[in-house]
């Protein structure tokens, strides 16, 4: 279905943009794909090894070394897209190192206070915040991974600028699971049971491929300069202007995407948020199309709009969207239709939570159909405007979970899920179709427009 789309769309617009957005989007497709089904291999191998309450513990460590990582990049992963790619693309090589250095600088002690701070306060976190006591080694643990994460993240997102899409999906999606995947496999058989198990596989695959995106980027990295203008300095806050409003969004990204869970652990026990999280993951499946268009449309957008070239950006941004309604909607059919199969493929335990898939999925394809409007907003300038989107949807995500998980559990937690997506995806449309004159939006014959 992929392939005729790509066709029929090729022979309406046969520019070089769009064409090079389609070869970008099939390659990261394809590792999404794969991606997909190593991380739930990986989820799959936990919750069947270990079971629901391994699996709501590991999740709980995992959002909270997520949420530490978030802290310690300041934004500047994201930064390093837009200013990587404005740079590549015009052959200034030198500002390029000089951006990313200045980086480096920055993250590497940023990720290592945050590290030592994260071990000490792991007791506080465990028993007076989470309610959990048992937790107290696995974020001690998880505090290890803060360096190694980053370093993955500043790399994975600079290949991306770059548009070095396969290396990016690959470093992103796919190979941690598959590592820890195999770890896991080593650990459970060599007799290894304990539920922090898990977290180490993790962790050492994680530290595995932020050594080898180091490797690749520097051989990747240009050393002469094309363009011969004189190299422009670069100081660090110049960039952090930039990635502070993308800081903010990730973490408010991050905390719209991840309340429900937090909030889970201090009212639910591990089992259910276990089951919450393959919900969850479960879900996600309905927007690989859209994670695989943006691995190549971030870089493009913000090429296209340094250049002021609007028409090849809108153009992008509609047959791009078409894409995602297209390869997105079958998804949601199956697990609307078949919500308990495919959760019972996690075991018994997991069809608990049948209406939980049901209402995520649902929030995953309006997020799909909405297009790429959260990056649209951050690659032209518009990153404060997006903040203040999810800054309103985060609140109101908090508000709904702290009513509905005390009566609904995770149903409320996902009920509240979808309704913040709703809202975030709404006004983002709103505000790019202000500002650009695009509609991102694509629904078959009522919203869509050449």
């Amino acid at each position: 279905m992929i392939n005729k789309l790509k066709k029929h769309i090729k022979s309406k617009i046969p520019d070089i943009h769009l064409q090079e957005l389609l070869k970008g989007t099939s390659t990261a497709m394809v590792i999404r794909v794969m991606g997909v089904g190593t991380s739930y291999m990986f989820t799959f191998l936990i919750a069947g090894l270990y079971g629901a309450s391994a699996m709501g513990s590991f999740a709980l460590a995992q959002t909270v070394l997520m949420i530490t990582a978030i802290i310690a990049r300041l934004g500047l992963d994201t930064a390093s897209v837009r200013f990587v790619s404005e740079n590549y693309s015009q052959g200034k090589y030198s500002t390029l190192r000089k951006v990313y250095f200045t980086i480096l600088k920055m993250v590497v002690p940023m990720s290592m206070l945050l590290s030592i701070g994260l071990f000490s306060l792991a007791p506080v976190l465990a028993r007076n915040i989470l309610n959990k006591p048992g937790m107290e080694s696995l974020i001690r643990i998880a505090s290890f991974g803060v360096l190694p994460f980053v370093l993955l993240f500043i790399h994975s997102e600079s290949l991306r600028g770059m548009k070095k899409i396969i290396h990016y999906s690959l470093f992103r999606n796919m190979t941690t699971p598959f590592i820890g995947s195999v770890l896991l496999l080593a650990f459970f058989y060599s007799g290894f049971t304990s539920d922090k198990y898990p977290v180490f596989a993790y962790l050492i695959s994680i530290a595995i491929l932020s050594v080898i995106a180091l490797v690749v980027w520097l051989k990747k990295l240009p050393k002469t300069d094309t363009n011969k203008e004189r190299t422009k300095e670069v100081h660090l806050k110049g960039l952090l202007t930039v990635s502070l409003p993308m800081f903010f969004t990730s973490s408010m990204s991050y905390i719209l995407q991840w309340t429900g869970l937090i909030i889970l652990g201090i009212y639910r026990p591990a089992w259910e948020i276990g089951v919450y999280t393959v919900a969850f993951k479960v879900s996600l499946i309905t927007g690989i199309a859209l994670f695989a268009i943006n691995s190549i449309a971030a870089p493009k957008f913000a090429e296209l709009f340094s250049k002021n070239n609007m028409k090849d950006l809108e153009n992008i941004v509609h047959q791009s969207t078409r894409l995602i309604f297209w390869t997105s909607a079958p998804f949601l059919i199956l697990f609307l239709i078949f919500p308990t199969f495919f959760l019972g493929l996690f075991g018994q335990e997991f069809v608990f939570g049948k209406w939980t898939l049901i209402f995520f999925t649902i929030g995953q394809f309006i997020n799909a159909i909405s297009g790429s409007v959260g990056l649209i907003l951050q690659m032209t300038g518009k990153q404060k405007v997006f903040l203040n989107i999810i800054i309103t949807s985060t609140v109101i995500n908090i508000i709904l979970n702290v009513i509905l998980i005390p009566k609904f559990g995770i149903t409320g937690a996902a009920i509240s899920s979808m309704i913040s997506m709703v809202v975030w995806n709404l006004i983002s449309i709103i505000m790019v179709r202000k500002y650009y004159m695009i509609l991102t939006l694509y629904i078959p014959k009522i919203l869509w427009r050449k």
